[in-house]
């Protein structure tokens, strides 16, 4: 049996109001798939404002929130931006390599296990956070 945690529980700083007032605050996020990322560039709202693949990705990795019987776009975008934040940051660290274990500036390859060192940037480029995973 694998020790791979695939999905996490969260409890939003503000929650979610649905339509009835109810207060929405736990929920669970799955690690994301390759599909996750792609998928939404194909999608006509992302071309037409980038900023939108964050709501699109949220919504595809986010699984369970309170007792609303799905997650979509619409439940994302009328989250208050400080659980927002939130997400992008908790989806952020759990999808991103797991260096705490390797030791900061290495790398482990998935297919054969070997460590790695990352290479070192001399700077980003303006207007681009590398390694984030969301909305990139």
């Amino acid at each position: 049996m694998s020790d791979l945690r695939t999905e996490f529980h969260f409890v939003l700083p503000r929650g979610y109001v649905d339509h009835t007032g109810t207060l929405h605050r736990r929920g669970t996020m799955r690690l994301a798939t390759a599909l996750d990322e792609i998928a939404p560039l194909r999608d006509p709202r992302v071309r037409q404002n980038h900023a939108y693949l964050t709501v699109i990705l949220l919504s595809r990795v986010v699984t369970q929130l309170g007792t609303l019987p799905m997650i979509d776009t619409g439940v994302i975008e009328e989250m208050f931006t400080s659980d927002i934040a939130f997400l992008q940051e908790l989806y952020r660290r759990k999808n991103s390599p797991p260096e705490a274990e390797l030791g900061e500036g290495n790398y482990l390859c998935p297919a054969c296990g070997e460590q790695f060192p990352l290479p070192v940037l001399a700077e980003e480029p303006e207007g681009v956070l590398l390694g984030s995973g969301l909305g990139e």
